[in-house]
């Protein structure tokens, strides 16, 4: 067994396929497969399932990946210890839904950098689904998702709960309806809708607004950044949780505000979830970035001045 073995496996498991592992290893792909197969011979194991639309990661791959990493990491100390500037630094990859970009992920990832200094993070927006399937299979790290109340999460999955809050309408500041305290489903649905695309919460919060039969004039588009984007380009509106707008650079500017919605049903709340794939040790890295995920979303809680009993129900997010 050599190191880089381990480490090709690694590679295609954190870039998904044996093309794009082989591509940032700087190697040929026939020369990773035969690695990795003799890898499999020796361990007496299926590492990858090979499929013709791309080799991933197997169960039992899964199921030795912590060994395997742990490995890795214990020869980047060793490395470290020796004075070697070349220790092979893994990216951090988060799976978003694009929520609570400004709120809570780009403060975290500040603080990661003022923690670690240099080393890669890459920020893959996905729906919640992918995301999921991301960290089950290894390629994924953490993944942020919303969700709406009696919405389940694989077991294999562990979930943290960050925020709690409401959808509302965000809409240009100089939009008619920025004049009321509060907008009506009737209000939204005579105006030009940006919707979530299927396979992200908000999609089916607002079928589930306009009961099924949504405004005339609707575009689609994946996660609120682009939402957001588009509604500032005088598009539309989009209905998106309050705190994936809370502090963005273009209602501090004074382009986009947001209305509660008055919906004359029993206020629906939205949830933000950490998620993370269930193992016996985690990286340091990883571990640092889920608490500075947690102390921003107190943060972000404080600023609002919630009512205590509000306040209690962050309170109970878990402390990594």
């Amino acid at each position: 067994m050599r190191i880089e073995q381990l480490e090709y496996l690694a590679a295609v498991t954190e870039h998904g396929s044996l093309r794009r592992a082989s591509e940032a290893m700087h190697i040929s792909q026939p020369a990773l497969s035969e690695a990795v197969t003799k890898l499999e011979k020796e361990l007496g194991a299926t590492l990858l399932d090979r499929r013709r639309t791309g080799s991933r990661i197997s169960r039992q791959g899964l199921d030795l990946l912590q060994n395997m990493t742990e490995v890795l990491e214990a020869v980047d100390r060793l490395r470290l210890a020796a004075g070697q500037q070349s220790v092979r630094r893994r990216d951090l990859r988060i799976g978003t839904v694009n929520t609570a970009s400004s709120t809570l992920l780009a403060p975290a990832l500040r603080d990661l950098h003022a923690q670690h200094g240099s080393g890669g993070v890459e920020v893959v927006n996905a729906r919640q689904a992918d995301i999921q399937q991301g960290l089950a299979e290894g390629s994924l790290d953490l993944g942020l998702v919303n969700v709406l109340p009696g919405d389940e999460i694989p077991t294999t999955i562990v979930a943290d709960k960050l925020i709690e809050g409401t959808p509302v309408a965000c809409l240009r500041a100089d939009h008619p309806l920025a004049a009321q305290e509060r907008v009506t489903v009737e209000d939204l649905r005579a105006e030009p809708h940006v919707l979530m695309r299927p396979g992200f919460v908000m999609h089916r919060y607002a079928h589930r607004l306009f009961a099924g039969a949504l405004p005339e004039t609707t575009y689609a588009t994946d996660g609120a950044e682009m939402g957001k984007a588009m509604v500032a380009a005088g598009l539309g509106i989009s209905i998106l949780p309050d705190f994936s707008i809370t502090g963005d650079p273009l209602v501090r500017a004074g382009v986009l505000t947001t209305r509660p919605i008055l919906t004359g049903l029993e206020l629906t709340t939205v949830t933000l979830l950490m998620l993370r794939r269930r193992a016996e040790r985690t990286s340091e890295p990883v571990r640092d970035l889920q608490t500075a995920l947690v102390r921003q979303a107190r943060s972000y809680l404080a600023s609002l001045e919630l009512p205590a009993t509000v306040t209690a129900i962050s309170s109970r997010a878990r402390t990594l």
